[in-house]
């Protein structure tokens, strides 16, 4: 297979290191936050296949690029996930290199952690209340309003931390909106109403129905089988980024990537190559 320029960055040992330990945080669970599962099985490779029960993508969806691309990522995000921050600038940038020529799609999905756990304890208050904002922006301002909020979410949000538990002042959001182009009346209005509580709900089930334990979780969703070069980068890159194959793997048809965490801009634009190679 043609990945001659990915895997090259992946056989750098100080790139190597750096990688490892940003996965190693790279994922927050519904539960609980923990660090991702590291395997110290050099010959772990992504034998672990299953089905993906992703509902289909229609025009209902937010869509980045074209969508008709062979490739489209569906991400399920939470506004209010630190690992979700650190990952969103590497989708933009995927974006900004595959998305002018058609080849790649981003489809925004919500799977905001606010339920409690048996403890009663919440991971992230807001993020509901957070993917509902964007929701109304979406419904008084269309697709491209959406993901100039969406951007401006994801930058502004701080990390859910000891110092700032609650993340984003809910105050800001109008004020956000409006700076998108969306009138702060009718998006009040929107928010305090509801309107999308359910929709963003529905939308959260879809991702428990899909096997999405944490955010981020993509899924890559091809226009025909993976070939021998796809199943090959994804055994050493389990293999180079000591993944337990949980969290990266192929369905059984061969039509479905899962990834799970806030992978590199690398693994990727790595994966992307294989994909293309077999097209």
């Amino acid at each position: 297979m043609d990945s001659n320029q990915p895997r090259s960055s992946l056989t750098l040992p100080g790139a190597i290191i750096i990688a490892a330990a940003l996965i190693a945080i790279a994922i927050m669970w519904v539960k609980k936050p923990v660090s991702i599962p590291v395997s110290n099985n050099q010959n772990a490779t992504s034998s672990q296949s299953s089905n993906i029960n992703l509902s289909p993508i229609t025009a209902a969806d937010h869509i980045l690029g074209d969508p008709n691309a062979p490739i489209k990522i569906v991400e399920y995000s939470d506004p209010s996930c630190p690992y979700c921050k650190m990952f969103n600038p590497t989708m933009e940038d995927i974006i900004s290199q595959y998305g002018p020529t058609g080849d790649v799609a981003w489809v925004y999905r919500h799977f905001p952690l606010d339920k409690p756990d048996p403890n009663g304890n919440i991971l992230h208050k807001n993020a509901g209340h957070e993917s509902q904002a964007m929701e109304c922006v979406a419904g008084l301002g269309g697709n491209d309003k959406f993901w100039k909020f969406e951007k401006t979410l994801y930058e502004t949000t701080p990390s859910v931390t000891g110092a700032t538990p609650g993340g984003l002042d809910q105050s800001q959001l109008p004020t956000m909106a409006k700076s998108v182009g969306i009138d702060e009346t009718s998006f009040n209005d929107c928010l305090s109403s509801g309107r999308f509580k359910d929709a963003v709900e529905k939308q959260y089930l879809t991702g428990v129905n899909a096997g999405v334990s944490g955010t981020p979780t993509s899924f890559f969703v091809l226009i025909k089988p993976a070939n021998r070069s796809v199943s090959d980068y994804l055994d050493n890159a389990l293999i180079t980024y000591k993944l337990q194959p949980s969290l990266l793997f192929m369905a059984d048809d061969k039509m479905m990537i899962s990834m799970s965490g806030a992978m590199p801009k690398e693994l990727i634009a790595g994966l992307i190559t294989a994909i293309q190679t077999g097209q």
